[in-house]
């Protein structure tokens, strides 16, 4: 009897991480201009990794080497608009030939993975996911985005199968 007890509860975690890794392969958009992409990019909600959590003023920057990296710049202030600077640096390797899923690589040798999923036709809004769902950035030219694109967005997130109700907004104040 003992058991059968010890093999329900693994049975179960089992069956969770499964259904979990039968997501369809999410997206990206199907073209990126690179030099169009590059520079500064705001971050107006996420669902955050560890390093982000209480971020304030959020900004990620790009900016193609000329190996066909990408540069990349994240820096906020931690906790509250006058917290203090955080920045880091990882790096991005471009996986795709329509230049929307790069290798995002925070500490050697691994590369996580980063698609750009949304790209509007002017390059002020996009959103870059993860075949997981469990990491998610809403970014943007400009500090704000106007409560219909980000209720459109977040419909869209939806429907991929990303748990909204884990979004954070950022709060961005200049």
């Amino acid at each position: 009897m003992k058991t059968m007890q010890g093999l329900v509860p693994v049975t179960l975690l089992s069956m969770a991480l499964s259904a979990c890794s039968n997501l369809p392969q999410l997206e990206p958009v199907e073209r990126v201009e690179l030099p169009r992409f590059m520079g500064d990019w705001y971050v107006i909600a996420n669902i955050p990794t560890f390093l982000e959590r209480g971020a304030h003023n959020a900004v990620e920057s790009y900016e193609l080497e000329p190996d066909g990296t990408v540069a990349t710049t994240f820096t906020f202030r931690d906790g509250a608009f006058d917290g203090p600077v955080k920045t880091y640096h990882p790096k991005g390797f471009i996986r795709s030939e329509s230049n929307a899923v790069w290798g995002m690589q925070f500490i050697w040798p691994i590369k996580a993975d980063y698609r750009i999923v949304y790209l509007d036709e002017d390059y002020t809004t996009t959103v870059i996911g993860r075949n997981r769902r469990d990491f998610v950035w809403i970014m943007a030219r400009e500090p704000q985005i106007s409560a219909d694109k980000y209720a459109e967005i977040v419909e869209l997130l939806g429907a991929v199968g990303y748990d909204v109700s884990a979004l954070q907004q950022v709060p961005q104040k200049w």
